[in-house]
């Protein structure tokens, strides 16, 4: 007979504690300490592209534009996240008694890889659904061109623009930004 030992439960301390003395990030799931890989050249690739050009997108309006080293916490999922691009409007939101912890992106990109791209479509999206101020989701591919992009309408639902048009314009209607296909993916190769 095989006894199945119950996953381990973490508090918020040990999570915390954790991810101060380690050299890696972790995600907290709901008490489960989940460890985060690397990224392929091509997922770096798209991120340093995309950030850059929203940085320059938005600069004289009151967005600011962070990568993957700053933690995004959910209240209503009890989840600690790194998203790998979060846009804020105005100043950042921290999370309580913490300064490297927010609450209030507006914007978030996620590149899409075969090991996070079921999560990112599904409970990922559920849960930043749950934070007021989040208005736009895209979801990068870096095996082809192809871009998901959600926004909320006014009325508070979400519409889904996709595109796999290597001539095609990302319209990111939050911070009034049009950026290029080509430029998101320059210097991508795909296999």
């Amino acid at each position: 007979m095989v006894v199945e030992t119950p996953p381990r439960h973490y508090s918020i301390e040990e999570y915390f504690a954790l991810e101060e003395t380690t050299e890696y990030r972790n995600e907290y799931r709901n008490g489960e300490i989940v460890t985060m890989t690397g990224g392929s050249i091509n997922h770096n690739r798209i991120v340093r592209n995309v950030s850059r050009l929203t940085e320059l997108a938005v600069q004289g309006q009151p967005y600011e534009v962070f990568t993957s080293d700053l933690r995004l916490w959910i209240p209503r999922y009890n989840e600690y996240t790194y998203p790998d691009i979060l846009i804020i409007k105005d100043e950042p939101v921290f999370q309580e008694r913490r300064t490297d912890t927010v609450v209030n992106p507006c914007i978030i990109f996620e590149v899409l890889s075969k090991s996070t791209s079921s999560r990112d479509r599904g409970n990922k999206f559920t849960f930043y659904r749950s934070i007021s101020q989040f208005q736009e989701y895209i979801l990068i591919d870096q095996y082809q061109v192809h871009i998901e992009h959600f926004s909320k309408t006014p009325e508070g639902n979400w519409l889904l623009t996709e595109s796999d048009i290597e001539d095609g314009i990302l319209n990111l209607v939050s911070v009034k930004c049009k950026i290029p296909h080509r430029q998101i993916y320059e210097r991508v190769k795909f296999e």
